[in-house]
């Protein structure tokens, strides 16, 4: 590898470089938290109490065993055969002509929700049983409890797995160049066609998704220490407490 040349493609061809990582950077945003909001509605959906009787029980059985097939699907195939088939499959089969950029956000968003939808299932049940009941004891529907007591701490608990999910779309919008979006590496390929300097190229683009990676990681470590508070608490009722030495007690007694 030639640092010269890594200089050269890099000051000649940075609008490519930068218009691509921002590209990136915008479908991994918008489908994480697309995805995110898809993975808290499902989890909620399959944690509700199944009813011993009534149109309720077949309809809910119905409603899960779609969520659970979808989950399994979207797990199970990657993401670049769901971008073929989505793309060009609903364009053949349907006549839905969508453009690169709303296709990515849609790939991108479902194949989240999937993997979100386990990640919310494993945070629900993390939370103890206790705190079922007694929000059930004083009188709240399932709604209700999922909303105040239980999803404040599922989310809490949940964003190291989110953070992770977030970093891993980064790398894999990389597949979104087989339907035209241009992102990172479909500009990384442009460059390097032109120069034949493909080491050099794929080397610069390495480092920007290590940059966006790394600065995504340590964002959300910063983001989990604000929302776990502090590890001791010192403050009372908006005064600092008042640390009494047991010695000065008993001196004061015998006085």
């Amino acid at each position: 590898m030639s640092l010269e040349w890594v200089i050269t493609i890099l000051t000649d061809n940075w609008p490519m470089f930068l218009r691509g990582a921002g590209m990136t950077l915008l479908i991994s945003i918008i489908g994480t938290l697309i995805g995110a909001a898809i993975g808290l509605i499902i989890g909620i959906i399959h944690t509700i109490p199944m009813p011993e009787r009534g149109i309720k029980k077949p309809l809910l059985k119905t409603v899960n065993g779609l969520l659970s097939a979808y989950i399994e699907f979207f797990r199970g195939t990657p993401m670049m055969v769901q971008a073929m088939v989505i793309f060009y499959g609903s364009a053949m089969a349907f006549g839905i002509d969508m453009d690169v950029f709303t296709a990515a956000i849609f790939i991108v968003s479902i194949n989240t929700g999937a993997y979100m939808a386990e990640i919310v299932r494993g945070g629900i049940i993390s939370v103890d049983k206790g705190q079922f009941e007694a929000a059930q004891a004083i009188g709240m529907n399932h709604f209700q409890t999922m909303m105040n007591v239980v999803l404040p701490q599922v989310i809490r608990n949940i964003l190291p797995a989110t953070g992770n999910q977030f970093v891993i779309n980064i790398k894999d919008t990389a597949v979104l160049s087989v339907i035209g979006v241009t992102e990172l590496f479909f500009q990384t390929r442009s460059v390097s066609g032109n120069n034949f300097r493909y080491f050099e190229s794929f080397f610069i683009a390495c480092v920007l998704y290590f940059i966006m990676t790394f600065a995504i990681t340590l964002l959300l470590r910063k983001l989990e220490r604000r929302l776990a508070g502090p590890a001791n608490y010192s403050m009372i009722g908006g005064l600092p407490m008042q640390v009494v030495n047991p010695e000065d007690t008993e001196h004061k007694i015998k006085e």
